[in-house]
């Protein structure tokens, strides 16, 4: 019976394994690296690689102490790998490698625990690998398990965390296992202090609940633990705060943690309940499927509090604790972003996976939730039939056709037939009474965000940042006495990544000519490998389309040199810059740069 039970194990994870290659890695660097974010990372792990120093995160000549290093150092590992440059010519593999890693571990633990702890009513191995799906299927995973920022490594390294907590106070034995304490040092060296906060309030909130809670905080061995945990994540915070001091205290404590939490920080203002918007959006196209869940395990952990409840069958109770926790303390942080709910999405897969074992017979919950699931299913098919509609609603000034490319590519004609198909199955499943009917539908998906996302994928790289990645060849190409490098208008740190030069951005506005002009006299950088010649006779330029057309940067006598897409490559003689900075400063107007944070990095 054990021998079984493992070779079913073993096929449930290699199955598991096989979905989440096919949704994570699978052309993982056949695209380039998607502005603002990902190019910051990546510039400050490939810098670690390159340069040796490991300890602080440096991106186009500044410190960037947004993030713990974590993230940086995974990214620098892969970088550090023997002909990088051949088998990852982009530099986006090595960068998106650890998110893409950390999602597919986090699904097989996902798979595994509950294979190992099949919940009441539970004795198939479908359920798993429904939950595992219900994570890695989720729309907010599938973009930020493939992009190079550091959330979907926290979402990875604090869940694996958090499951391995309720596997340890599920447990029989009482070996005092630290692995859980071991993930959650990581998960601060991902993010900071909120993976240690998200943890304490699920736990707390869980034992809170349970008769027994000594016995099960006594088995999780609070103390030890914690110690581990402050061994791992705690020794870089205070060599970086020696190295650095203050600037490192005022902008990864002050800034990035506190700052963003009680105030609003670029404009990323939302209401209370965006998080419940976000929750709909992160579990669709099954989101009936969760909120049943979720009522569902409320409805027995009523009845279950009347009488005792063996603790192995608390991994619902448990997931509910965990998606309360994520979902009340980002709804209070003044500054919301979509990507703050990925934490909380492993918790709603697990959710998910209690509605597909309560609705396997057909009831009045299975109609109610498959005839409302397929009126969403109905509604994503019509949107596309009707794309002329919103088509002609995209703005996105570079990449200003956009939509005609969406038409043209064939990609509006295959979500047709992807999302007609898939309603039409559904509704011939449903008509069947199927008990898995939700599995396949899973199945069907996985193949076919595949279908749809990766020619999604090429068509935004091939518009948007391949001009990036031709400007920079030229760049490097043609630069003479290794000229200063500017970026006016669009800022883009890809242009930093690419052409591994220093590039001072700055707005095509008045004050950022004369911003520019002061910068290359006073504002003094250097990368590892490019030190500019800030006493050069001329500079070069990336400007925009639109900037092009603004009086001052008009007037400027250039060269051009190049065009790609929007962006144009000119040369400027230092002389005349500074001249007409100066008839511009005679007219009224200041330079901000010392005032301002220049570059946000």
């Amino acid at each position: 019976m054990i021998l079984l039970d493992s070779k079913k194990r073993l096929i449930t994870l290699l199955i598991i394994l096989v979905c989440g290659i096919i949704i994570f890695i699978l052309g993982l660097g056949t695209t380039g690296l998607v502005d603002e974010t990902p190019p910051l990372f990546a510039a400050a792990a490939r810098a670690m690689s390159e340069s040796g120093d490991w300890l602080t995160p440096k991106v186009n000549g500044i410190f960037r102490f947004d993030k713990p290093p974590l993230i940086y150092w995974l990214m620098g590992f892969f970088y550090s790998l023997p002909k990088n440059e051949i088998w990852d010519s982009f530099g986006t593999l090595s960068a998106r490698l650890p998110s893409a890693l950390a999602s597919l571990f986090l699904m097989l633990m996902i798979g595994d625990t509950l294979f190992c702890w099949p919940q009441k009513s539970d004795r198939q191995f479908l359920t798993p690998i429904v939950a595992s799906l219900g994570f890695a299927l989720s729309p907010l995973i599938i973009i930020w398990s493939r992009t190079a920022v550091s959330d979907a490594l926290l979402t990875g390294t604090l869940g694996i965390s958090l499951l391995l907590f309720w596997r340890r106070m599920a447990g029989e034995n009482n070996d005092k296992c630290i692995s859980a304490w071991v993930f959650l040092g990581f998960a601060i060296l991902v993010k900071g202090p909120v993976a240690f906060v998200l943890a304490l309030l699920t736990i707390t909130s869980f034992l809170f609940f349970q008769k027994n809670w000594k016995t099960l905080l006594s088995k999780i061995n609070p103390k030890k633990g914690f110690l581990i945990t402050t061994l791992i994540s705690v020794p870089w915070y205070i060599l970086e705060l020696l190295k650095e001091g203050k600037p490192f205290w005022d902008s990864f404590f002050g800034y990035h943690n506190f700052q963003r939490y009680t105030s609003v920080v670029n404009n990323h203002s939302e209401p209370f309940w965006f998080f419940i918007y976000i929750m709909i959006l992160a579990s669709l196209p099954f989101t009936p499927f969760l909120y049943h869940g979720i009522f569902k395990t409320f409805n027995d952990f009523f009845k279950s509090s009347k009488e005792s409840c063996n603790v192995t069958e608390t991994l619902y109770t448990y997931s509910l604790c965990w998606l309360t926790s994520v979902l009340i303390f980002f709804s209070l942080s003044a500054t919301k972003l979509p990507s703050y709910w990925l934490p909380g999405i492993p918790a709603a897969a697990l959710l998910t996976s209690n509605s597909f074992i309560s609705l396997k017979n057909v009831n009045k919950s299975y109609l109610y939730c498959w005839i409302f699931n397929i009126l969403i299913l109905f509604g994503l098919s019509i949107a596309f039939f009707f794309s002329n509609i919103w088509l002609s609603s995209i703005n996105d000034p570079e990449m200003p056709n956009l939509a005609s490319e969406l038409v043209s590519s064939g990609i509006i004609f295959k979500a047709k037939l992807f999302f007609s198909s898939f309603t039409l199955l559904a509704i011939i499943l449903f008509s069947l009474k199927s008990r898995n009917i939700l599995l396949y539908l899973q199945i069907l998906l996985l193949f076919g965000q595949s279908y749809l996302m990766s020619p999604i994928r090429k068509l935004v790289d091939t518009s948007r940042q391949l001009p990036l990645r031709n400007i920079s060849k030229l760049i490097l190409d043609i630069r003479e006495g290794k000229e200063t490098l500017a970026m006016i208008g669009i800022r883009k740190p890809s242009l930093h990544y690419y052409s591994k030069q220093i590039v001072f951005y700055e707005p095509s506005t008045e004050e950022g000519l004369i911003n520019l002009s002061e910068r290359l006299n006073f504002d003094r950088r250097k990368n590892y490998e490019d030190k500019p010649d800030y006493e050069y006779k001329s500079l070069l330029v990336v400007i925009d389309e639109y900037s092009t057309r603004r009086v001052q940067w008009s007037k400027i006598k250039h060269q051009k040199l190049g065009k790609f897409g929007i962006y144009n490559l000119w040369r400027i003689q230092k002389s005349d810059l500074n001249k007409y900075s100066r008839f511009l400063v005679e007219s009224g107007y200041k330079s901000d740069w010392k005032n301002r944070k220049v570059e946000k990095f």
